[in-house]
């Protein structure tokens, strides 16, 4: 077996605002980046086309994977397009949570970083300014990390070992807007989408998009994409 490539990584890459961040940082901290996208009948599959524009322009190499599962599982709203997307309630989880989502893209890219003979796999997942995704926390990631290691036979926190980097999980999304200026990649975010209705320009109502504003008036720095009023 070929030794792995510990400055090389692979990120999971929605187009989205904060996986276009981790993209940015990704560049800057390591020699090799590959992208990893999925198609998993998302309401806002729109966001694929972001993904590869940013892929191109960045020059990313850019790897689309489909994902049927997801959609026999028609009670949440980013998958059941008849179903209207709800402002999170804080007694329960937001009907956007997709379960096993994040899990399964972990897992996934794992399995293409093993192939690849890479070390890294980079997620923008988040605790501090998020929609009350479970499956967006720290101890779910490092979790997994170490559950992924005992399955591919490595000790966790050896040299051998796969780690999972998520460089925004203590970041606001103002912190993080701030993170993209200072790696001076901000014009990269007029490309991403983050629009749970899947429709540009966005709706400027839904959590996401609220989520988004939120951050760029806090950082007081213009969002670089449009809006319906």
């Amino acid at each position: 077996m070929t030794e792995q490539k510990n400055n090389s990584a692979i990120i999971i890459f929605s187009g989205g605002q904060d996986s276009t961040t981790c993209l940015a940082w990704s560049k800057k901290k390591f020699d090799h980046v590959t992208a990893l996208t999925f198609d998993y009948g998302q309401k806002h599959r729109i966001e694929l086309r972001s993904a590869k524009k940013i892929a191109k322009i960045t020059k990313t190499p850019l790897i689309i994977h489909k994902i049927k599962l997801f959609e026999q599982f028609k009670n949440n709203a980013l998958i059941n397009h008849r179903q209207k997307i709800m402002q999170p309630d804080k007694q329960k989880l937001p009907n956007t949570f997709v379960p096993g989502r994040n899990h399964f893209f972990i897992s996934i890219a794992a399995l293409y970083a093993y192939d690849l003979k890479i070390k890294n796999i980079v997620t923008g997942v988040c605790q501090t300014d998020y929609s009350g995704y479970p499956d967006c926390r720290e101890d779910f990631v490092k979790s997994l990390e170490k559950t992924i290691n005992l399955a591919f036979g490595k000790q966790p926190n050896s040299k051998q070992a796969l780690q999972i980097h998520t460089p925004l999980m203590h970041l606001t999304k103002a912190q993080s807007i701030k993170l993209m200026q200072k790696l001076d990649q901000l014009d990269l975010l007029k490309y991403s989408h983050t629009c749970y209705q899947g429709i540009s320009p966005a709706c400027s109502k839904c959590p996401s998009c609220l989520l988004r504003l939120k951050g760029f008036e806090q950082a007081k720095i213009k969002d670089p994409i449009e809006y319906i009023p």
